[in-house]
């Protein structure tokens, strides 16, 4: 089931890089409604990332679709 989850390309502002995660309908069916997940939740569904990226976005159109972000290293603020 993980080779189904696709990543986005990363993009970025000037604070934080994102990316989302788009599901499979076979694993969007495990996502929690109406929270954010934490990291030890979205790695159990079979999202592989390197460390300190956050779910923090619902679009609640299409909850299949993760959308992530991590604060861009060397940020003082």
């Amino acid at each position: 089931m993980a080779s189904e989850i696709s990543y986005s390309a990363k993009y970025n502002d000037d604070e934080y890089e994102y990316r989302h995660v788009i599901l499979p309908k076979s694993i969007s069916a495990k996502v929690p409604k109406g929270r954010l997940m934490s990291e030890s939740e979205w790695r159990n569904l079979g999202v592989t990332q390197s460390r300190g990226w956050q779910h923090y976005l619902i679009h609640k159109p299409e909850p299949h679709i993760l959308i992530f972000r991590r604060k861009l290293e060397g940020e003082a603020k």
